[in-house]
């Protein structure tokens, strides 16, 4: 399994980041530090952080909780052409809530902060949940996008299935309810994952003789 990186995949769409970057700058111009002086942190989670690492999928909007409260600015809504010229809207989900969904309680601590242009880093820190984190949250749900956004993070060799199945597992022991329906997504995730890295590891066929 290869480490995320700080720079995002060749294959994100430049538009679309450019886009995640101006939400962010006009969130920091509204910010003012708090006492002790250390930039704000914002964890960003969902569709944005599987674009950065993989460049799967364009997505709506951007998931984020943040280290303090905020009084978020008014206009987070950002018109832009995707890189096949494609018009399309990216807003910060105001409902986005991160504590109905499954999540390490380790998460916003192993995130990765990037650097984003215009964006400055002493006033606001835009981190990204780790592509292992983002695969755990996308499995309480677990609709056909979030199984294309684990897919994606397998496949870019950014997630293992015994390492998810251990990250989750460590994650549901600090949940209460009904937990069965989330087990059953993991196990579907982790064959999911397994069938990647076995196809990974397959030998290829050779050709046939003519």
């Amino acid at each position: 399994m290869r480490s995320a990186a700080t720079q995002p995949s060749e294959h994100a769409d430049p538009h679309l980041l450019a886009a995640f970057s101006e939400i962010a700058e006009r969130i920091a111009r509204s910010l003012s530090l708090p006492e002790s002086g250390s930039p704000i942190r914002m964890f960003v989670a969902g569709g944005v952080a599987v674009h950065y690492y993989t460049g799967v999928r364009p997505t709506r909007d951007v998931d984020a909780v943040f280290s303090h409260r905020m009084l978020l600015p008014a206009d987070l809504d950002v018109n832009y052409i995707d890189a096949m010229g494609t018009p399309r809207l990216l807003y910060f989900d105001r409902q986005y809530n991160d504590t109905f969904g499954l999540l390490h309680e380790d998460a916003n601590d192993d995130s990765i902060s990037i650097r984003l242009d215009g964006v400055d880093p002493n006033k606001l820190d835009v981190r990204l949940l780790s592509p292992l984190d983002v695969a755990v949250s996308k499995l309480a749900r677990f609709e056909d996008h979030d199984r294309t956004d684990i897919r994606a993070l397998a496949e870019a060799g950014l997630i293992a299935e015994r390492q998810l199945r251990r990250r989750a597992e460590e994650a549901l022991a600090a949940y209460v309810g009904n937990t069965a329906d989330v087990r059953v997504s993991l196990d579907l995730a982790c064959k999911l994952i397994a069938d990647i890295e076995s196809s990974r590891r397959a030998p290829a066929r050779p050709g046939r003789r003519r």
